[in-house]
């Protein structure tokens, strides 16, 4: 068995079915589920005022996800705030973001209770994004420990991480909608391999992250220009076969074409624990119930249903 845990590891009633892990991205979901309600104006709350309306909506889609994708295995990973590498890289990253509501600031450490009470692991590192930490976590598993590896999140740039044995769930509008991305789904859909997704970042920037890319170069002709010289490196051994505009634009930006291109790779070696033998999916029904309790969503155990509470 590897320091991070293996297969050999596994209970026997879980060798019985295909190993699979599936990793959620928690600050998605959560982020999802508050804003659901409460821009409608509904803000669910305890007696004594402690809100819970991302919390309740976060283990409905969660538990959607594992209800109809069936993981073996499930794992949490959250962003643990702070300046990571890719701000030492770039001040500006991600800097037009907005402080979180007053009624989401609480509800970051309740939801990572809430996990932890389905004995499912809360995972993160200082100085990386969740996103990085999914795809170390992913990569891992697939390629050392023969795991079928299952991505839920929203975030497109998750689809970089596609391969043979790693599928992205994206989510989405409302519950139980989502779309599975293979490699090959990648490419029926958007023409592109996933490494490419990286190189199209990179040359349209990002604008929720704050990175501008080749200023002047949108999505369509990105993705043009990748599909047409596979990368950023086989674009720039090719300037002389671009439009004057589009050659004149990169060399104007090729300090933050090269900058955009790194801030949107998922790095995939983070020193990050996950012992896939904790990972296991069990419920532990009076765990769950009384956490339930505790934060006036018993509600959710009923949603669950007889595959949970009996």
């Amino acid at each position: 068995m590897s320091e991070h845990g293996g297969i050999e590891s596994l209970p026997q009633n879980v060798l019985a079915r295909k190993p699979t892990l599936m990793l959620v991205d928690g600050m998605a979901l959560l982020f999802r589920a508050y804003y659901a309600t409460a821009l409608k104006g509904y803000i669910r709350r305890t007696e004594a005022g402690v809100p819970t309306n991302g919390i309740y909506g976060f283990v409905r889609y969660m538990w959607d996800a594992i209800r109809q994708f069936d993981p073996t295995h499930v794992a949490c990973c959250w962003d643990m705030g702070g300046r990571t590498f890719r701000t030492e890289q770039f001040e500006s990253y991600k800097g037009n973001r907005s402080a979180a509501p007053d009624d989401l600031i609480p509800q970051f450490d309740l939801v990572k209770d809430v996990v932890a009470a389905m004995d499912i692991p809360n995972i993160g590192m200082p100085g990386y994004e969740a996103d990085d930490c999914i795809g170390t976590i992913a990569k891992r598993c697939a390629r050392e420990q023969n795991m079928d590896v299952q991505i839920l999140s929203g975030d497109n740039d998750m689809l970089q991480l596609t391969e043979d044995r790693i599928k992205v769930i994206i989510m989405k509008k409302g519950y139980g909608n989502y779309q599975v991305y293979t490699p090959e789904f990648l490419m029926e859909e958007k023409g592109l391999k996933p490494s490419q997704i990286i190189d199209m970042k990179g040359l349209m920037g990002d604008a929720s992250d704050n990175y501008p890319g080749v200023k002047g170069i949108g999505e369509k002709t990105a993705i043009k220009l990748v599909q047409e010289f596979d990368d950023i490196d086989g674009i720039l051994a090719n300037l002389d076969k671009l439009t004057k505009s589009v050659r004149a634009k990169i060399e104007n930006d090729l300090d933050m074409l090269h900058m955009s291109r790194s801030l949107a790779e998922i790095h995939c070696e983070v020193p990050v624990e996950c012992p896939i033998d904790l990972c296991e999916f069990r419920i532990d029904d009076a765990k769950v119930s009384a956490k339930f309790a505790e934060l006036e969503i018993s509600s959710l155990g009923k949603m669950m249903g007889t595959d949970v509470f009996g």
